[in-house]
């Protein structure tokens, strides 16, 4: 019968913390790049010009409907040789995770805008308001409320999804945590240490989504 074994751990806590530190960077920076992204998409997605229409949808279906382990190793190693351009493993990590959490963030937003009642763009043009600042004043700020969990949910699969970064070196938690596996011969305990971690950071946050999802039922 296997002996678990914890206290081995206790020698590898800042090789696990200083990937747990790189995992969150990653989560914040894909994040902020990814609504950047997606607020564009959704953008031109509601635009009038067919050529951007085509041109969002393009690019989101090709990053909804293709593994994201796939985009990163695409991104790191096919996308230098065709575009000429060197990238580090991190920066090959930040494009593809952002661009792929983008495209999710776009259908989001642009579900977001639409649910809200035309009426209420009609009433800013009457009021001399152009596109653009009815966007920002009235539509945007209403349609954020509806797109919160739905937001915060995609934001907690981007946590998840850097673990993926491992497979390029990259030095996140799973990767530290295979490196201490190794060097400890303590696999079970090590990789389960590392979902523990996990656990202990998305937990929270997916009861507070549900708890806003509950107000917003509440509120409609």
């Amino acid at each position: 019968m296997y002996e678990w074994d914890f206290s081995i751990l206790w020698g590898y806590r800042w090789l696990l913390l200083q990937g747990l530190g790189v995992t969150v960077a990653f989560t914040a920076a894909t994040v902020v790049g990814g609504l950047a992204i997606g607020m564009t998409a959704a953008i031109c997605l509601l635009s009038r010009f067919r050529i951007l229409r085509g041109f969002a949808l393009g690019f989101i279906e090709v990053f909804r409907c293709t593994p994201v382990l796939v985009q990163l190793i695409w991104c790191y190693y096919a996308l230098p040789m065709i575009a000429g351009i060197e990238m580090t493993p991190i920066t090959a990590s930040l494009l593809a995770l952002s661009c792929y959490g983008g495209s999710f963030y776009a259908e989001i937003i642009r579900g977001g805008i639409v649910s809200i009642d035309p009426g209420q763009s009609e009433a800013a043009s009457a009021l001399g308001m152009t596109p653009a600042l009815a966007m920002r004043r009235i539509i945007l700020p209403q349609a954020l409320r509806r797109m919160l969990p739905a937001l915060m949910n995609q934001s907690i699969l981007q946590f998840k999804n850097t673990s993926l970064v491992s497979v390029l070196a990259v030095p996140d938690l799973v990767y530290q945590g295979q490196i201490a596996a190794h060097d400890s011969f303590r696999p079970l305990e090590t990789y389960s240490a590392v979902a523990v971690a996990y656990f202990m950071i998305l937990f929270p946050l997916t009861l507070y989504v549900r708890r806003r999802e509950r107000r917003l039922g509440e509120a409609r």
